[in-house]
């Protein structure tokens, strides 16, 4: 004969989980053997917590409203029962005794999952000149992405069509199943194959997305880049990203900036390096040359008279914008000038014996030999170092 599971937890037998569920809490709090260590009160903990597991098992439910007993053939046939037999674990142990004011379930009771997920965000690389970061740039970027079914506008089912409870699961979007273990029947809940965690089944599907709600497309997206990004960085794009299952809120578009070399202009940070070649005639005499920079057009630079090779002017605030987390630009760096002097390497006769004359004019008519002491040269540097 059929046991009466109803019956033993005290509750009518269209009684939503609930109200199982509190039911069971009560008298598994009253019954525990931590509580009440009498015999008769083990005996009939086992009881309520079979009830519990038949009760709250949508399949093994509907065995019971059928008339039958799913645990005819099952571990609670005789014998002496395991009182903790109706726990899931150490997680249902502590839920039954603290979880009843906060209307806790452990792992049980989760329910179905929505259809509408949030999307995932993107990533997608821009190659950008060095000019471009450092004037800003509108470029416009094709993208590969999930985007909004347009025939179901993300329900997932075609037009006039509805969906239905899923009968593996009872709408509940998970299969549960015991197991035993050293603590008792340990009661594990995996997602429905047949509705995937949904709880309910969409009897014709969209043709154009397949139930998804969103497909596959390729479409032009506006990337504004901010003055004064560098290689590596990324600039967010709200909303840009792929559009969720279900027609979801889409996630972000990440561009990352990857900046091209310069053939005149090296980056270090905010400041900008360049090397000038002067004549030599013009490092000795000086002056004004004009040079093309990166962002302000031509500008001036004054060589000094007797300017030596490497020098190094520096043009303050001509470098790149100087690009806050804010998104914010506060300044700029500065441009760096190093001079190289060019020697010449070809000369006719006249201009070889007016360098003569030059160098007998100054006394330079040979190569002078020092030993830096008064400079701190190289032999004097490496006469120290052997002394040490």
């Amino acid at each position: 004969m059929a046991r009466d599971y109803y019956g033993t937890l005290g509750v009518a037998k269209n009684a939503s989980d609930q109200e199982i569920k509190r039911a069971y809490r009560k008298l598994a709090r009253e019954l525990h053997p931590d509580v009440n260590p009498s015999e008769d009160a083990q005996r009939q903990f086992g009881e309520v917590t079979t009830a519990y597991e038949v009760l709250s098992d949508p399949q093994k439910r509907k065995i019971v409203d059928l008339g039958g007993d799913p645990m005819e053939n099952g571990a609670s046939g005789g014998g002496a029962r395991d009182p903790f037999a109706g726990f899931g674990g150490l997680g249902d142990i502590m839920d039954a005794f603290f979880g009843a004011a906060t209307g806790g379930g452990g792992g049980r009771g989760r329910g179905p999952r929505s259809r509408v997920q949030p999307g995932s965000d993107a990533l997608i690389r821009l190659g950008l000149t060095l000019a471009e970061c450092a004037t800003g740039v509108d470029k416009e970027i094709t993208v590969d992405t999930a985007v909004l079914c347009e025939q179901c506008r993300g329900a997932g089912s075609a037009e006039g069509a509805t969906t239905q409870t899923c009968d593996t699961c009872g709408g509940q979007g998970e299969i549960q199943s015991v197991q035993r273990s050293f603590l008792g029947q340990v009661v594990t809940a995996r997602p429905c194959p047949v509705c995937r965690g949904f709880g309910e089944v969409i009897t014709n599907p969209c043709r154009q997305c397949g139930g998804d709600g969103r497909v596959r497309a390729r479409r032009d997206v506006t990337a504004k880049i901010p003055p004064g990004v560098g290689d590596g960085m990324r600039i967010r794009l709200s909303g840009q990203g792929e559009v969720g299952p279900g027609g979801g809120p889409a996630g972000d578009l990440y561009v990352e900036v990857d900046e091209e070399p310069h053939e005149v202009f090296l980056r270090q940070g905010h400041d900008l390096h360049c090397d000038l070649r002067v004549p030599m005639t013009t490092a000795a005499l000086g002056a004004t040359i004009p040079m093309e920079t990166l962002i302000d057009g031509e500008h001036e630079i004054e060589i000094e008279p007797g300017t030596q090779p490497g020098t190094e002017v520096v043009l303050t605030g001509k470098g790149m914008p100087r690009l806050r987390s804010s998104g914010r630009v506060d300044g700029r760096g500065d441009l760096h000038v190093h001079i190289d002097v060019v020697v010449p390497t070809k000369l006719d006769e006249g201009q070889q014996d007016l360098l003569r004359e030059l160098a007998q004019r100054r006394g330079e008519e040979s190569a002078l030999a020092g030993n830096g002491s008064k400079q701190g040269g190289l032999f004097s540097k490496l006469r120290a170092k052997s002394h040490r």
